[in-house]
């Protein structure tokens, strides 16, 4: 795939689907995002692409309820799954919202790295623990972008991280960890960077 040219820019919606059975065929490479309703998931997506409202944003968290499919290129998808946690909604909608992410994640053949995102102030809660820990079972590259960056000073910021980089330690895996900013744009081109060596050099 390393003939693809990638220009993030033109990212299209796709199509949502509320599980995996109503998704495009398994083909191609998907690289996932993930995180908790208040981590500004959608935000970096769009931010990664340049576009303002090509995953839906709002004030209440928890709106992506869906499995959001966006095209890069032909064979290339990022994939918004639905956020974990937070969300005031019922314990049933909860549940189902769960499932479809777990069975996208288990079974999902597409699927070559996971993005997961974490407020910078509040990373390594206990669902990204376990994406992370499920990562590294799955064989995945994983992409931690620390988001909500601008919220902290330079020198802050990268006490964050470096204190995100030494408890990842403890998981085993290899991680790549970018404190991140969809308003003031920080670290945007290390992301972009970071999602095309996965599309050229991981599909199949």
């Amino acid at each position: 795939m390393t003939d693809i040219i990638l220009d993030f820019r033109k990212t299209r919606f796709i199509t949502s689907a509320p599980d995996l059975n109503h998704l495009p065929k398994d083909e191609g490479t998907e690289i996932a995002f993930a995180g908790r309703s208040n981590s500004g998931k959608s935000s970096a997506l769009n931010a990664i692409c340049d576009q303002n409202h090509l995953a839906k944003t709002s004030r209440t968290p928890g709106r992506t309820r869906l499995i959001n499919l966006f095209e890069v290129a032909p064979g290339c998808s990022l994939v918004d799954l639905p956020g974990y946690g937070y969300a005031a909604v019922p314990e049933s909608m909860k549940r189902a919202w769960q499932k479809s992410l777990s069975e996208y994640l288990q079974k999902r053949q597409a699927l070559r790295g996971i993005v997961v995102t974490m407020d910078i102030r509040h990373p390594l809660k206990d669902h990204d623990r376990l994406i992370l820990d499920w990562s590294i079972g799955a064989n995945l590259p994983a992409l931690i972008l620390l988001t909500k960056a601008d919220k902290l000073g330079p020198n802050v910021r990268r006490q964050a991280a470096d204190e995100v980089k030494m408890q990842l330690s403890e998981f085993g895996g290899t991680f790549t960890v970018i404190p991140f900013s969809a308003l003031r744009k920080i670290g945007l081109d290390e992301t972009r960077a970071v999602l095309k060596s996965w599309f050229t050099t991981l599909g199949r």
